[in-house]
């Protein structure tokens, strides 16, 4: 449990404890408050309301006593205003009682007294009433008997009605009182109780926090303080008094962490020696390795400017070859786009061809029209000559048709033959364009293979041009790795005499640690390791090194 927890559970506890007889306080306070409440809104309420029915009936019953006494009519109407008014007074009074009559904390008892003070005044307003009226009308014997006999009786009633009540409620007040002073008794011994329970709990919580932080400290904290600064100086020898079987406190774990210190201390020392001698070991071998990539970084420059010079040359036949392949793509181009016109111009023939046969037939049946014509008019002739002189006319008209079918036939035997005619030379066109297109497709051919060929070689070229690039950028990324490699190696040669500087200043500090052995023996210097390289063959791994391979 940490020391945190720990306060926050005991003060914790403590608030919960205060909280609780607060919260106590407050409920015992507002219950208090509540009965007080109660009591002046029920027994003190009824009680205020009841003896303000009898004082205005008292009020009522004077100044009805006082007309049946006083004859003068200013006195009269005086006494009669105030009659009236206390009877309004007790009437409202009454009227409040009777409600509060029926709240539900009343007791049984003061319910009866209620009724009873109700159902007297119910029967005696009316008589007082009508003595008024009497004695203003001046029936002042009348008056004086109502007075006797029944007003007198009625008012007895009220007033030991009244007065019952009275004392009941002053017995109630009584009981009220008591209890209340009993519960304020109780109410003070509990919050009396519950703090004393919370100031013992603090105390028991302090006892308690202090116990469990000298077993979790182990040492008081000025102490802890001064030993904890011994150990930020450096200082590890001092020696420190943990407890027989402790080793949970904070004491014990800075004698466990004052243990692991003088051993790292230790191991880095030694190892701060090695990593001295191994820097100086690099250091060597980084300078005769920089030597060796310098003259490896001049041949790979050399062997850079040939294959410079190669690829300018291979990139030029690629381009010699990417000529030749477009020379023969545009030749191809041409002979398939004359393959095309050749076949636009075999299909141009064939649909004259079929258009002159239909002009040959349509000059047949036009033929074929004249003769039909030439008979039909031969046949007119000669019914027109059977019909004599009648038919003249029509003999003329047949003749001439006649001789028009016989023109038309005539010129459609010329017309047929010079058709035939085009038909042959057409026919002939279209077997020279047929044999024309053959020939340009065997062109078309042949000059395909010949592209082929060319985008063969062209490609070829490309490649070789590309892998003559490509060895050309490795040679030149390899002669940019070697400088590179001869700068880290540089570098590295810079960095490994930094470090062995850092490892002397290294040992020198961790010389500044003082261990318990250092008391028997003086802390001697670094020795200084000689600094010249003996070559690949003298170098060997420090121990160090070979912990790190491991």
């Amino acid at each position: 449990m940490t020391i945190r927890y720990k306060l926050m559970l005991a003060f914790g506890s403590v608030v919960g404890v205060v909280l609780l007889a607060i919260g106590l306080a407050i409920y015992l306070l507002s219950e208090a408050n509540a009965r007080f409440d109660n009591y002046l809104t029920g027994i003190n309420a009824r009680a205020l309301t009841a003896a303000q029915v009898r004082a205005a009936v008292d009020q009522r019953a004077i100044a009805a006593r006082n007309l049946v006494l006083i004859t003068r009519p200013e006195e009269i109407a005086g006494e009669q205003r105030i009659a009236q008014q206390s009877h309004q007074e007790a009437t409202e009074a009454l009227r409040r009682l009777a409600e509060l009559g029926r709240d539900p904390e009343a007791s049984e008892q003061a319910r009866r007294f209620i009724d009873d003070i109700v159902a007297i005044e119910t029967l005696y307003a009316p008589v007082a009433l009508n003595i008024v009226d009497l004695a203003v009308r001046g029936q002042r014997e009348e008056a004086i008997r109502k007075m006797n006999e029944e007003c007198r009786p009625l008012l007895a009633r009220l007033i030991q009605a009244t007065d019952g009540y009275a004392r009941f409620t002053a017995e109630r007040a009584d009981q009220r009182v008591a209890a209340a002073r009993q519960s304020y008794e109780r109410q003070r011994a509990l919050l009396i109780a519950v703090c004393v329970a919370a100031i013992a709990l603090a105390i028991t919580a302090g006892l308690l926090i202090e116990r469990n932080l000298r077993r979790d400290l182990g040492a008081e904290p000025v102490e802890m303080r001064n030993l904890v600064s011994t150990v930020a100086a450096g200082d590890l020898s001092a020696a420190l008094a943990v407890r027989e079987g402790d080793q949970r406190s904070v004491l014990a774990t800075i004698a466990r962490m004052q243990q692991g210190l003088r051993g790292i201390v230790a191991t880095v020392r030694e190892e701060a020696r090695e990593v001295s001698l191994a820097s100086e070991q690099i250091a060597g071998g980084n300078a005769e390795l920089a030597s060796r990539t310098e003259s490896q970084a001049s041949s790979l420059e050399q062997t850079a400017a040939a294959m410079e010079q190669f690829g300018a040359t291979v990139r030029k036949n690629a381009d010699n070859a990417g000529r030749a392949d477009e020379l023969a793509r545009q030749a191809h181009t041409v002979a398939m786009n004359g393959g095309e016109v050749v076949g636009q111009v075999v299909q141009t023939m064939q649909g004259i061809n079929q258009s002159s046969r239909k002009i040959s037939e349509i000059i047949g049946v036009i033929d074929g029209i004249a003769f039909q014509t030439n008979i039909l008019a031969l046949n007119a002739a000669v019914e027109a000559a059977r019909a004599g002189e009648q038919g003249r006319g029509f003999a003329v008209v047949a003749s001439e048709v006649r001789s028009l079918a016989g023109r038309s036939a005539e010129a459609a035997k010329e017309i047929k033959s010079l058709i035939t005619s085009s038909v042959a030379q057409i026919t002939q066109g279209t077997q020279l364009a047929e044999t024309a297109g053959q020939t340009m497709d065997l062109m078309v051919s042949s000059i395909r293979e010949v592209t082929a060929v060319v985008e063969e070689i062209a490609n070829a070229s490309k490649e070789q041009s590309i892998g003559v690039t490509q060895v050309s950028e490795a040679i030149v990324f390899m002669d940019r790795v070697t400088q590179d490699n001869a700068a880290m190696v540089e570098e590295m040669s810079v960095s490994a005499r930094g470090l062995h500087e850092k490892a002397q200043t290294l040992v020198r500090t961790v010389a500044s640690f003082r261990l318990p052995s250092d008391q028997a023996v003086a802390a001697a210097s670094a020795p200084r390791l000689s600094t010249t390289y003996a070559g690949p063959s003298a170098l060997q791994e420090p121990p160090v090194l070979r912990r790190l391979a491991a």
